[in-house]
């Protein structure tokens, strides 16, 4: 099967480099690349609706319109098309955007292409939730972190948007951690592939509600609320 993708980035060279590298698998097709979100959103108007990728790779930190508002945009118009955050940027604020404007995963951009092949397969026939290992630490630091501070300082919110990783979701962030994919986090564990995939799912679906309680957090202690 070939899978139908496009490139978004601001960088002409990252764009061929990428472009040439993925072209040799012979797995995947780039309809089209664009050179910031503005461009990706006109260029999909312009796509034949058989012909529109399941997967675009997506840049963060782009002029005109940047990445995290491209997917925002593009979730609404496209809703069957999928994102992988395709980038520098391992901080805290970027990971949340990404995942609140809707990124199915989050891969630097040093990641071999065979690996980037991998998350787009993942993503596209499984379900799954790509993350680079330095990603999937970045994560387990920001839920960590979160649950700890907000117990004291932002009771209410915690009820309702604060929670903890179980047990066996933090198992498969640490494998995630190590460099684990879903397949083989799971033959680790003695789960199928679908269970594993379902945990990955909530720990995004809890990043989510840990960006808000930061930002009631931020809120608080700048006396706005």
């Amino acid at each position: 099967m070939i899978y139908r993708i496009a490139i978004v980035d601001d960088r002409r060279q990252n764009i061929i480099s990428l472009s040439e590298k993925i072209n040799y698998s012979g797995e995947v097709e780039i309809v089209f690349t664009a050179q910031n979100g503005s461009d990706y959103l006109d260029k999909m108007k312009r796509q034949p609706k058989d012909k529109l990728p399941q997967v675009v790779l997506m840049d963060i930190d782009m002029p005109v319109m940047n990445g995290i508002d491209a997917v925002i945009a593009g979730r609404q118009l496209y809703d069957e098309v999928k994102y992988i955050m395709l980038t520098v940027f391992d901080d805290d604020d970027k990971i949340f955007e990404a995942i609140r404007a809707g990124a199915g995963g989050y891969l630097l951009k040093e990641e071999r292409v065979d690996v980037i092949i991998d998350s787009i397969k993942e993503l596209l026939e499984s379900g799954g939730a790509p993350m680079s290992p330095r990603i999937a630490r970045k994560a387990m630091n920001l839920l960590m972190n979160s649950n700890s501070s907000t117990h004291s300082e932002i009771k209410k919110e915690k009820s309702d948007s604060t929670e903890e990783l179980s047990e066996r979701e933090t198992e498969i962030l640490k494998l995630l951690v190590d460099g684990y994919d879903h397949k083989l986090a799971a033959e680790k564990l003695f789960l199928s592939p679908h269970t594993v995939r379902k945990h990955i799912a909530n720990i995004y679906t809890k990043l989510h509600v840990t960006s808000r309680a930061q930002v009631v957090k931020v809120a608080m202690t700048q006396g706005r609320v």
